[in-house]
């Protein structure tokens, strides 16, 4: 879908918006948004959201995880392999189907996401201080809706796209 961007509204404030995306993007990025404290920087964004998903929807497949996750099973793959080394997801047996392979967050990745968790948890509090509550709370639907746009651009575009689910 083509759209006019002078139609949309006015130039300037869709200059401004590309712009602080891209600056967010960036920020995001370097610190990846790691919290404070010892747990800063500690957990990259793949790890983070691997971790997530297990936790959010309990132990899957490679393919289930990928498909939740609008990857592909390589990339699920290869971003597991580290964190079964490390010993936060533990590859068990499928219950109905004993060869089919599940992973799982194990008691030290979820302990370790938990951490990971309150740290960022503190870093939106120290961020958002001076906000009021309905800001808080505007800035989060505005994100949300903004992602979602986002992941149905995706769908459109016939990319994978995963489903949008709130993190603690």
């Amino acid at each position: 879908m083509s759209m006019d961007m002078t139609t949309v509204g006015d130039t300037g404030l869709l200059d401004t918006l590309q712009h602080e995306v891209a600056v967010f993007a960036r920020r995001a990025e370097q610190t990846r948004l790691g919290g404070v404290g010892q747990v800063r920087n500690s957990m990259d964004r793949a790890a983070y959201l691997l971790l997530n998903r297990l936790d959010k929807e309990g132990p899957m497949g490679v393919k289930a995880l990928a498909a939740s996750m609008g990857i592909d099973s390589s990339t699920v793959t290869r971003q597991v392999a580290p964190l079964v080394d490390t010993g936060l997801v533990k590859r068990t047996s499928h219950p109905e189907d004993g060869r089919a392979v599940v992973l799982q967050l194990s008691p030290r990745g979820q302990a370790r996401l938990d951490e990971v968790r309150s740290s960022r948890r503190q870093l939106m509090a120290e961020l958002t201080h001076d906000w009021a509550p309905e800001e808080r709370e505007a800035f989060c639907t505005l994100l949300t809706r903004f992602n979602s746009a986002l992941s149905a651009r995706q769908a459109a575009q016939g990319l994978p796209v995963a489903e949008s689910q709130p993190t603690s």
